[in-house]
């Protein structure tokens, strides 16, 4: 399946579980496999890409230039999207899992849980920052 294809269901595929994510005091158990679901398939699409065009690849991770070399190919383009959006999602389902046993308001972290589809870290960053202020114990 050609890149461009994999990267529109990659991206379209996982705003469902990010909705998911917005839902998740409603049924916390569902959300959990629904959210955990996403990450375990972009991981499979992550490891396959990575398998079929790793070797040969130009570039390396010593230096920012040989990063971006990595990424000159669609393929591994592709993957380093994909990593980003399984671990993100993770982080989210973290936060969702964290807020709800640390009794924070939902509606509170729902921006927590935008900033991370959007900007990963600064969604964590906000998160941490809100149960902070909330004196919560969210790495306990």
């Amino acid at each position: 399946m050609p890149p461009d294809t994999l990267f529109q269901f990659a991206n379209t595929g996982v705003l469902a579980g990010w909705l998911a994510l917005a839902l998740y005091p409603l049924a916390p158990r569902v959300v959990t496999v629904v959210a955990l679901a996403f990450p375990l398939a972009l991981a499979l699409l992550y490891c396959g890409l990575v398998l079929a065009n790793w070797a040969g690849a130009a570039g390396d991770f010593t230096t920012l230039a040989g990063v971006m070399q990595l990424f000159t190919t669609p393929e591994l383009a592709l993957a380093g999207w994909v990593h980003y959006l399984a671990f993100d999602m993770l982080v989210g389902l973290w936060i969702a899992r964290a807020a709800r046993s640390n009794g924070i308001p939902h509606l509170l972290v729902l921006p927590c849980l935008g900033l991370t589809l959007m900007f990963g870290p600064a969604g964590f960053l906000s998160f941490v920052g809100l149960a902070t202020a909330l004196r919560k114990e969210v790495f306990a």
